[in-house]
Order: structure tokens, then sequence, then C-alpha cells
């Protein structure tokens, strides 16, 4: 749950001063509630700390006060998540992409302030009795999502060589053995090429068939495959059918949600350092049959370093043209359209009486203290000025009929 503070009320309040008499209207304004701002870090590596923490929610802004002073407004929400993270409503709207450091995404504003008696007065409204209450923040329920940020992400079956090979080629640390899942989680590594050059590798754990489904932990670790640019399918080259065990993985990239099988690839038959130089020319036949033309086919051994120095040189030149695609890609021209205005609203005939729906008004009645005669009052100003009266009378409204402001119908008063 994510919330943005509470706006403070204003006040009704008069100045009382000896030998003063009659000093009129003093109320101050609320204050505003704080924002919930996501802020991306490189410090931060999982979101393991929410697993606990299964609210956010800012500080409101405090009420006003007499002699016209001003409500504190509340301290804004920053929460600190890793780079990489998404924050999505359960519509699966994203709210925020949090893709550098230091980027702060503001996903709850908080409310404003309500306007104290003071903020009324004029030369026909002398000893106002009206005050707002303070806006709500705004208030919604989100899914945190970290998707790794990569260059390169490395794919195949369990036990493929993945964490091995990204030992060789950057200084990452993963968790070796001689058996399938021993990686649970990803690992990033950075490959240093020369004095100016560097790439992202994230060795994606072992998928496996149905891992678009769920299955194993599938879609956990493809997530993090949407963010990566190049993809290094590894294969066992003592699998039994390596062809099999490459179309399988290809068919689980293309039946995720995102189509990740268009992706730049490159192929490696890892350990082939065991084979000799004919069941590996062979085994490398068999691959470049089933791959697309583009598609390089290299033969590697991630544990003797063979083939590694000209696999990471096709990373390199990919990546590299990625980069150049991406910075001469021109902006889309945006395409404009007439929208709905705040000031836009509609009246809509019910069973049970009248529903006004629209932005501002929404708002004014948010604002509103119903109790009070005066704010009442006010609130039907409001309405008459902006036609909705009219338009009430003009859909045969009666004495006593109900009025809905908003399809929720929160606020309701009679007419």
């Amino acid at each position: 749950m994510i919330k943005g503070g509470d706006g403070g009320n204003g006040v009704v309040s008069w100045r009382h001063e000896k030998f003063i008499d009659r000093g009129g209207p003093d109320g101050g304004d609320g204050g505003d509630g704080g924002d919930v701002i996501l802020v991306g870090s490189h410090n931060q590596n999982t979101l393991a700390s929410f697993r606990y923490q299964k609210e956010l929610t800012a500080e409101p802004g405090s009420p006003g006060s007499k002699r016209r002073r001003h409500g504190k407004s509340g301290k804004s929400l920053r929460v600190l998540v890793p780079v990489g993270t998404v924050a999505a409503l359960e519509s699966g709207e994203v709210v925020a992409d949090i893709i550098d450091e230091g980027q702060e995404v503001i996903v709850a504003r908080g409310g404003k302030g309500g306007f104290g008696n003071a903020h009324f007065v004029s030369s026909r409204r002398q000893a106002p009795r009206i005050a707002e209450k303070g806006e709500p923040g705004e208030n919604f329920s989100a899914t945190l999502e970290l998707k790794m940020i990569a260059d390169v992400g490395l794919v195949g079956l369990p036990n493929a060589g993945k964490s091995t090979l990204l030992a060789r080629l950057t200084n990452a640390k993963p968790e070796i053995a001689n058996y399938p899942f021993t990686t649970l989680k990803p690992n990033l590594g950075v490959a240093d090429v020369g004095k100016s050059t560097s790439v992202l590798i994230a060795d994606i754990p072992g998928l496996i068939e149905g891992a678009s489904q769920g299955k194993g932990l599938g879609d956990e670790f493809l997530r993090h495959v949407e963010r990566t640019r190049v993809l290094v399918h590894l294969i066992d080259a003592y699998n039994d059918d390596i062809v099999a065990a490459y179309k399988t993985i290809r068919k689980e990239l293309k039946a995720y949600k995102v189509d990740l099988s268009a992706r730049p690839e490159i192929v490696a038959l890892n350990k082939t350092d065991g084979l000799d130089s004919e069941m590996a020319d062979d085994s490398l036949a068999l691959l470049k049959k089933v791959v697309s033309k583009d598609t390089p086919v290299l033969a590697i051994s991630a544990i003797s370093g063979a083939g590694t120095d000209e696999l990471i040189k096709r990373i390199i030149k990919i990546t590299n043209r990625i980069h150049k695609e991406e910075a001469e890609t021109e902006p889309e021209v945006p395409i404009l359209t007439l929208e709905k205005t705040d000031d836009a609203w509609t009246a809509t005939k019910t069973e049970e009486g009248f529903v006004i729906e629209g932005v501002k008004i929404e708002r004014f009645a948010r604002r509103t203290d119903f109790s009070s005669r005066a704010g009442l009052e006010r609130f039907r100003d409001i309405m008459r000025k902006m036609g909705i009266m009219h338009e009430l009378e003009r859909k045969k409204i009666k004495p006593g009929d109900t009025v809905k402001i908003g399809k929720a119908g929160e606020m309701n008063i009679k007419y």
C-alpha cells in the first residue's frame, strides 16, 4: 500500500485582542501532505526489506491555526530502491520505472492543505465562516518488482556452465557446483575490455521447459531477461541432444509475456575442451542448421577460457551497434489529442438520484466540510457557477433528491 500524506485542514478562527473590536477572521491554511518518492540506488540490491514493510505512507500536513498561521507541510517519504525496480498497479499499469542511480519518481502525491477562513475574506464577505478540509493523499496498492539491467544475459538449461562463464569473464564470484540449479538468484558481473570499454553481464539461473508458465523458478528468472540487450545462449556440449536443448530455451523465450526470442543472440557451445576437434565441428554444424543465419555460433570452454576472447569480442561488437542505434533513434513525434480538462463534468440521472463526476468538482467536494452550513452553501455556489445546478434542473431534479459527487458516491448532498 502506497499513500501520500493527507493535507491539513484549514480552520475557522477570529482575531481576539484587547481593545480591538471585530478583529475579523484569522484562520490559517492547512499544510500540504508529503509525497511518496522512489529513489534509485546502486547501494540497494534486493527488495527484501519490503517483505515486512507493507505500507509506504508519507507524513500528513498539520492543520492551520489562529493568527493566520499556516500548518506545517508533511515530510515527503523518500524510499531507496534498487536500480531496475518497477512499481505497477494491480491493473498492470506502470507508475514508476527506476533505471538510473539517483532517479526520483513521485508515485503518490500528498493532498493539498485546506484554506482557513482568512482566505475567503472579500469586500462582500467580511466574516466568512468557511474553512476547507485538506485533500486526502493519493492511495493505492502497488507491486514492486526488480528487473536486472544488464547489457548481456546468459541463458541456458541447468548446468550449462553459466556461472563458470560469468566468473571467467567478469569480477563476479557466483556459487559453482557440479549439479543443476546451483544458482538460485541472478548474479551480475562487469567485464572490462581494454581501458575504456566494459559490459554488464547477468547470469540468469537455469531455465527449464515450461518456465514461461512459471515452472521451476521460470518467470522469476525470465523477467530479468527483459532488460538485457544481448542474449548469450549457452549449451552443454555433453547434452544428449544439443538441438533440442537449444529449441527448449528458444521456445520459453518466445512464450514469455514479452517475446524475448527477437533479442540479438550469440550461441556458445560450452565444455568443448573435452571433445576432439571433429566432434566439436559436428556439434557446431548441427547448431548452425537451426539458428538464424545472422546468429554467431561459437565453441568455448568456460573453465579453461578457450574461445572466450572471441565471445567477448562478439558481445562488444553487438552491444556497440545497439548503443549506436539507440543514440540515432529519433524520438517519436507526439500525437496531440483533445483531452478532457479538469473543468469538465458530467451529470447522470440514476435510480437513486443524480451522479456528478469531474476532476475539479470532485476536488472541491473533498475539500468541503458538509457538516458546516457555510461550507455547504459555498459548495452549492460553486456548482451554480460551473453550470451544474442548471443541468440538474434541466434533468428535472426535485427537492429532496440525492446528488452523489463522484462515481463512488462518498460525498452526497440533498437538493
